[in-house]
């Protein structure tokens, strides 16, 4: 029988390397970048509309500074996935967005909504803006976790990320959940003030510049 031939260290490592460096590849959806003026309507509540901060220095106002876009703030305090839902329609007759940013949910956790409702609604958001643009982002809300909010840990819930690779949407992971774990970015313990939306934009440009939103 012949002898197995044997791999030398340093080839082995090389393999061991480029194994890694394909599981860590960078998997997201790429999308065609949006142009200056563009038209980015923002779906949410009353993170999206800015309360803890000042007018005009919620996050979808600085993202706008960062980009150029047209940035339409349609954030409406207290409101769960199902009023977001139920006013996306009219929202997209109204302006015919050239790409939609949906941050909701925080409202459904904090009332105990069934996660499954909560999931179905943001799919239904998501089907329904797919259908208007190709330019279609999902930005994560943190989940309820009252000892994770005391220790300044909060995490993304898990249904963003599920349904963002489902759909192959942009996902801004993060953004919200470690500027609201940070008590200097904090109005109260779920709202930001104007540094942490400041923050927030800045993330949110980031991570959508990653995915090939604008150019870079």
């Amino acid at each position: 029988m012949p002898h197995a031939r044997r791999i030398s260290p340093f080839l082995a490592f090389a393999l061991f390397c480029l194994a890694l460096l394909g599981g860590c590849a960078d998997d997201r959806p790429r999308f065609a970048p949006l142009p200056d003026g563009a038209s980015v309507l923002v779906l949410g509540d009353s993170l999206v509309a800015g309360t803890g901060a000042p007018r005009g220095q919620g996050w979808p106002e600085g993202l706008a500074r960062h980009t150029g876009w047209n940035v339409i703030n349609a954030g409406v305090p207290g409101n769960t996935s199902a009023d977001a839902r139920g006013r996306l329609p009219g929202l997209l007759a109204e302006y015919q967005p050239d790409a939609v940013i949906v941050a909701i949910g925080g409202n459904d956790f904090l009332r105990q909504v069934p996660a499954e409702t909560t999931r179905e609604n943001i799919r239904a958001i998501v089907a329904e803006s797919r259908a208007a643009t190709g330019h279609v982002a999902l930005v994560a809300i943190p989940a309820l976790s009252l000892g994770a909010a005391a220790l300044g840990a909060l995490s993304d819930h898990e249904l963003y990320e599920e349904i963002a690779r489902a759909n192959g949407l942009a996902l801004v992971p993060a953004a919200v959940a470690e500027t609201l774990s940070d008590e200097d970015y904090r109005a109260d313990r779920i709202h930001a003030n104007a540094a942490g939306y400041a923050r927030i934009a800045a993330r949110v440009r980031d991570a959508l510049a990653a995915q090939g939103w604008m150019q870079r």
